[in-house]
Formats: structure tokens, sequence, C-alpha cells
């Protein structure tokens, strides 16, 4: 397949574990954490020593920063531009959002992303 690079909108979101500490989850949250990351903890870890990867699962992580990466072409030359949405992660995430639609929203357009496979479907659909 070939694209026109001036139709990716490149993209990386950084997310971290919601609470500070394992401690600090609610008891409830604990125990689906524990059952949740057992197949990839194994016995190597406990809940609590595996906490700091809490990030990567939307049910344990919230994004804080999502950056963006695009071309855009003038008369003689083709610059590449980078945004970065960052702060709470409601404003953020309506911030992407609004740049999708105002600016990516035609069917020419695609996503390019850090582990993207596993986050664009996600990306697609935010309310």
């Amino acid at each position: 397949m070939n694209f026109n690079v001036n139709h990716i909108l490149f993209l990386d979101i950084e997310t971290v574990p919601q609470f500070e500490n394992f401690e600090d989850l609610p008891k409830e949250l604990q125990e689906l954490y524990a059952n949740k990351t057992q197949y990839q903890r194994k016995e190597d870890f406990t809940p609590n020593e595996f906490y700091e990867r809490a990030g990567i699962w939307a049910e344990f992580g919230k994004i804080i920063c999502i950056s963006v990466g695009y071309f855009v072409e003038s008369k003689s030359d083709r610059e590449f531009r980078i945004t970065s949405f960052f702060g709470k992660e409601k404003k953020l995430l309506q911030e992407f959002k609004n740049l999708l639609e105002s600016h990516f929203n035609k069917t020419k357009y695609v996503l390019c992303a850090h582990n993207g496979k596993e986050l664009t479907n996600n990306i697609l659909y935010i309310a």
C-alpha cells in the first residue's frame, strides 16, 4: 500500500497508573488488578510490585499526554509539525478529538501510532 505522507497523523499516547501506589487503590480494584494481571505477572511479581505497569490497562490508567506529528507542504518545502496535548485527561482528549475532527476527518487520512494496533480502535471512538 502506498500512502501520501501528508495524509498520515503520527501519534503517541503516554499513560500512567490512576493512583500513585497500589495501596491507594480501593480494595475491589486491588483484587481486580491482581486477577487481571495474573497472566502477565505469573510468579515473578506481586500485584504491588507490578503496579507501575498499571497505566497500560484502561481500568487502572489515565492518559497524561498525546503527541501528534504531521507533514505540511508549503510552496517550496515540507515541514514536520509536532503538537502535544497534556493536562487533565478529559481536557486533553477533547483537544485531541477537536484536532481529529477539524483537520484529519476525511477518509484519506490514516493514523500511525506506537502500539497502534492496540490503541487505534479506542482512539476513533473518543466521546
